[in-house]
């Protein structure tokens, strides 16, 4: 996939120095709905490149997404993007590109209608051409005619990036964009946004899985219950987290003979049998254990009933960061 020609309409280039100014302002951002609380005091910065905002469903990334693209205002705090207020002000969003969550397509629609519809409500002048290279750029031509609701999910995602990128924006915020994609489909999304990003572009893209955005955000923003609770660089982040001790659960036949093997095991931290015979395994080397664990059952003669990981969701890891 390439972008090629996916140029501003005024053929201007978008300077990235080492150190580029920040694109978003989040300054103690709070939002609450009645009693709920969905973001709680946040203060960020975001420069151009791809920004992953992670964190569980209900950790308040949407709600976050929604202040810094407009669509709602904050309770308390200030928000600016490009240097301007974002909320209230028409000029800031013919620069922004919004990539909703949830879907909102027709499926009468085809999807170059629908770019179409996309590329008019912005107002652009030359429709048909810059409609075609946002097509050509998520590698949807051959399909662009056919009805959306003829569409699988991965491929009507791609064409909602397509509308959400019909204008060349300066900023992209996506909500989970790689939802309902494939493989395949997930390796061109990166392809594309890194590009975009390499022009010069400011890329958000929210997601409630770590493994989403391993090779595509240079840096994260970790949301849990509304607050920040960790930043900055993506491979520093996972550094820490591969420090993290993992809880393995493991049901079988001899869970004694099992725990004793395991007892000699590198990177085995600690064993024990539960109360309802269960082998509680304590690991920071996940990987050493889920190769050795089937080895040291077939040795011993051990039947394997389960094995599963205890603590292995986003609330637990950033519970983890939090306290480190």
């Amino acid at each position: 996939m390439t972008l090629t020609d996916m140029g501003t309409e005024t053929g201007a280039s978008v300077a990235v120095t080492s150190q580029p100014e920040p694109t978003i302002r989040v300054d103690n951002v709070s939002k609450w709905f009645g009693n709920v609380v969905a973001v709680n005091e946040v203060s960020l910065e975001i420069r151009p490149g791809i920004t992953g905002l992670l964190g569980p469903n209900g950790a308040g990334k949407t709600t976050l997404l929604h202040m810094i693209n407009g669509l709602s205002a904050p309770s308390e705090g200030e928000i600016t993007v490009l240097g301007e207020p974002v909320r209230n002000n028409p000029g800031i969003y013919n620069r922004l590109g919004v990539m909703a969550e949830h879907e909102a397509v027709y499926g009468f629609f085809t999807g170059r209608a629908f770019v179409e519809f996309s590329a008019r409500l912005y107002g652009l002048k030359d429709v048909p051409a810059m409609v075609d290279k946002a097509i050509k750029a998520v590698n949807m031509a051959d399909a662009q005619h056919r009805p959306l609701g003829e569409y699988s999910r991965g491929m009507r995602q791609r064409m909602r990036l397509a509308a959400s990128m019909v204008h060349d924006p300066d900023v992209m915020l996506l909500d989970e964009p790689l939802s309902g994609t494939d493989p395949r489909q997930r390796i061109e999304f990166s392809e594309l946004l890194a590009e975009l990003a390499a022009a010069g572009r400011t890329i958000v893209v929210s997601s409630h899985i770590l493994e989403e955005v391993e090779n595509l955000a240079g840096s994260i923003l970790l949301m849990i219950s509304g607050k920040l609770a960790a930043s900055g660089d993506y491979r520093a982040i996972r550094a820490k987290l591969n420090e993290r001790p993992y809880t393995v659960s493991v049901d079988c036949s001899e869970p004694r003979r099992l725990a004793a093997a395991l007892v000699g095991l590198e990177g085995v931290d600690s064993v024990a049998v539960d109360s309802e015979g269960r082998v509680i395994v304590l690991s920071k080397h996940v990987s050493i254990l889920q190769h050795a664990i089937p080895r040291l059952a077939q040795d011993t003669g051990v039947r394997l009933e389960r094995v599963e990981p205890l603590d292995d969701s986003l609330e637990s890891v950033f519970g983890y960061l939090v306290d480190a």
